[in-house]
């Protein structure tokens, strides 16, 4: 033994002390090999321990945090709505705010562009998979709506929020395809589809939004003025 230890070595490693920085380790690494293997054989072709074992992960431990491979695609999705979250919004209007999240999505797509282009390739032949991702990119958009400063509330709410799921759809279409290093094409997708969404006013704002916006629209008197004598 020369004292070195595998940090996946065991599941103790894995899932505990400190717990949060060793999943992410765990899952980046699980995700960045299968995404890989997904983007050189197709994403039916390989399985989650070719990916354990190309990443150097103990299969056991990768049965139970992953016990379906879909899942690893739930994972991508949260890492895209966790860094189109992290800013605040604060400034510019509704849609700049909507269409900078979404593009913050897009970004980390990118980063796995072969993998998630081998699994768009396969959804029109699997309704489980295309069903299963139908969920949970209806589940991101609505917290992206709700981010943005959208009207989430009653049925007109659940309207919008399949409606923005339309508009990432539609900018998903020209992202497979776009192979500029910018992503022009997609963001002009992404325009289109937003403007679309505005004039059929899918981009209600909450009330929460329009009172934060009339607070900032509102001229407050400048209290550093002398007081007249």
């Amino acid at each position: 033994m020369d004292g070195r230890q595998d940090p996946f070595e065991s599941d103790d490693m894995a899932l505990s002390g400190p717990p949060d920085m060793a999943q992410e380790a765990f899952d980046a690494a699980l995700l960045q090999s299968a995404l890989s293997l997904a983007g050189n054989e197709g994403w039916h072709r390989f399985s989650l321990v070719d990916a354990a074992r190309e990443a150097g992960l103990p299969v056991e431990t990768v049965r139970r945090r992953y016990p379906v491979k879909a899942l690893l695609l739930l994972q991508l999705g949260r890492l895209a709505d966790a860094s189109a979250l992290r800013d605040d919004g604060d400034g510019g209007t509704l849609r700049e705010y909507l269409f900078d999240l979404i593009m913050r999505r897009f970004d980390i797509f990118q980063e796995y562009r072969e993998g998630v282009r081998a699994v768009l390739q396969t959804v029109p032949y699997d309704p489980a998979l295309a069903a299963f991702l139908a969920g949970t990119t209806l589940d991101s958009m609505k917290w992206l709506a709700e981010a943005a400063g959208i009207d989430c509330t009653g049925f007109g709410g659940v309207i919008r929020i399949n409606a923005l799921a339309a508009v990432w759809a539609h900018a998903m279409r020209a992202w497979e395809k776009d192979e500029s290093p910018d992503l022009a094409a997609t963001m002009a997708a992404l325009d289109t589809a937003l403007d679309r969404a505005e004039r059929y006013g899918i981009l209600k704002p909450s009330a929460r939004r329009k009172m934060d916006e009339a607070l900032n629209n509102t001229g407050l008197p400048d209290h550093d003025l002398e007081l007249e004598s």
